[in-house]
């Protein structure tokens, strides 16, 4: 198991250099000029010179990368252009909004997921299995900014059961609860079809297995053969499916905080590109970037760990 950690952590560290990397290479193909548009039309040259030092971009392409990669190696990202706060005060204030979003989304996602493949896998090719077929894969193909509209126009114009905008009075538990209920649910809708098929392939394979068999020839229910066995061999794909699911949500969550303009990382980074924030967005890119490789590593250590089988594979 040691090994099998040694080499996913190892991989996670080249995966992130390589994504900041990419990042600082991306970054620089944006099209227009970041003084002009930092600074706007009336800078002085003077000004325009000062920001140009301080930003280091006059310097050479290779020397702003290394002095980008100290940074974060040293947790420094930089200061804001416009509000010279620091660049980790701003994402780690936004990014509980975030966090919290994902969790609520794959919380109900999962499990509804789940119920959902092992009542499919448990009646296959009947009449709900097919059903439930259907609805999965319609829950995939549609995306989560057209739910996100559609349940904003419904839930909060029409019918006005929930709120439009916003996370909640911060403090009030029942109000960020109601405020995370659309989004949430829009968000995680396309995950269900995922988790649902995934469960439901993993659990035909494991209900033709020798030990499902064994506990059916002793007359054990069908209910505690398929939920209390078969389901505990056929979840360990379904967690690496669910790690990656979340980092995912994680950076997908951006079109749902812009909808119902609700703060979190997504909307802020996308903010900050509209205006030329080149540390905010190499910040916040990089941050989700981490989260992304950092929920997929535990998601493959913790699979490993429940089956010995993976860690062997390697």
């Amino acid at each position: 198991m040691l090994n099998y950690a040694l080499q996913r952590i190892g991989l996670a560290i080249v995966i992130v250099f390589l994504v900041v990397f990419a990042l600082f290479v991306m970054i620089h193909f944006i099209p227009g000029d970041p003084v002009a548009i930092a600074l706007g039309p009336r800078a002085t040259p003077e000004i325009e010179a000062r920001f140009v030092a301080k930003m280091r971009l006059d310097e050479p392409l290779y020397m702003q990368f290394f002095a980008f990669l100290g940074g974060v190696l040293q947790g420094d990202l930089g200061n804001d252009i416009f509000s010279e706060r620091p660049v980790l005060t701003i994402l780690f204030e936004a990014l509980p909004y975030t966090v919290i979003l994902a969790t609520a989304a794959m919380a109900w996602s999962a499990a509804l997921g789940i119920f959902l493949g092992c009542f499919s896998a448990a009646r296959p090719n009947s009449l709900i299995d097919r059903i439930t077929g259907v609805v999965s894969i319609g829950t995939i193909t549609v995306p989560s900014f057209v739910v996100s509209i559609y349940m904003l126009i419904v839930f909060a114009v029409f019918l006005k059961w929930l709120p439009v905008i916003g996370a909640g009075e911060p403090g009030n538990f029942w109000d960020q609860a109601r405020h995370l209920i659309l989004p949430a649910f829009a968000v995680g809708l396309g995950w269900v079809g995922y988790v649902a098929r995934m469960v439901r392939a993993s659990m035909l394979e494991v209900i033709g297995e020798n030990h499902i068999r064994a506990a059916r020839s002793f007359g054990l229910p069908h209910r505690v053969v398929v939920y209390r066995y078969a389901l505990k061999v056929a979840i360990l794909p379904t967690i690496t499916l669910l790690g990656i699911g979340f980092g995912n949500l994680l950076s997908g969550a951006v079109f749902a905080e812009i909808i119902f303009s609700r703060p979190g990382i997504g909307k802020l980074i996308f903010d900050m590109v509209m205006t030329r924030n080149f540390p905010v967005v190499q910040g916040g890119v990089l941050v989700t970037a981490i989260l992304y490789v950092a929920t997929t590593l535990t998601a493959d250590l913790l699979a490993a760990a429940m089956d010995p089988r993976i860690r062997k594979s390697l």
